[in-house]
């Protein structure tokens, strides 16, 4: 059984100094940091475009660190081979996906990966309870998928933490709850109250004097 009422900080490569990118994955390890998260978005699931299988592959050799890969993707079925082959520990897919759920899980957890699954803030929370059996990770966006730097929707998004965190103990499940968008010292004690206990933070992380300080603090220390 995981442990999921232990806090764990996850920092998001996307909002690192991408020009220094050794540098940055070694400064979040050193840090302090639990996983490092890396969103994937192609241009059509999401508004925007971030990186492919290539830089998860770049990351890989310069950390041991557990690599929670997001695909924000159309079609994350077809490209999970690459992303296996990268390197990643954990790879979500969205439920709003094209692809079959289920199916994709299973390949994920085949490849020998922990499996995720991702809702957005539109999406009804009961559109995941099919999977819940299915999963390692449920993360439950906590606003709109595609750019940095949004504010926490903390009313559209924290009931779903919720019932997600009942529906887990009710039938004696076993997943981790991730949030990520607007996450900094506030907003996390919020979700955690709520029933997160994996914070993914990008701005106020990386662009913290102190990235250990601030780990530190929003793990609660």
């Amino acid at each position: 059984m995981r442990d999921c009422n232990r806090r764990i900080i996850a920092p998001s490569i996307l909002a690192s100094d991408w020009s220094r990118l050794k540098e940055e994955i070694e400064r979040a390890d050193t840090a302090g940091a639990d996983w490092l998260h890396l969103d994937v978005m192609d241009g059509h699931f999401v508004e925007n475009i971030s990186f492919g299988p290539q830089l998860v592959a770049a990351v890989r050799p310069h950390t041991e660190t557990t690599l929670d890969v997001h695909l924000m993707i159309t079609r994350p079925d077809k490209y999970l081979p690459m992303f296996v082959e990268a390197g990643a520990d954990r790879i979500t897919v969205h439920v709003e996906a094209d692809h079959d759920v289920s199916a994709t899980l299973r390949e994920i957890r085949a490849a020998g990966l922990q499996a995720g699954l991702a809702l957005n803030p539109v999406t009804p929370i009961e559109k995941v309870f099919p999977f819940l059996d299915e999963i390692d990770l449920l993360l439950v966006m906590t606003v709109v998928p595609g750019f940095g730097g949004q504010s926490f929707m903390e009313k559209e998004t924290m009931p779903k933490v919720a019932a997600a965190r009942e529906f887990r103990d009710a039938n004696n499940l076993d997943f981790h709850i991730e949030v990520d968008g607007g996450i900094e010292l506030e907003t996390v004690e919020i979700a955690a109250a709520h029933g997160a206990n994996v914070m993914v933070a990008g701005t106020s992380l990386f662009r913290a004097p102190d990235m250990a300080g601030a780990i530190s603090k929003m793990r609660g220390s």
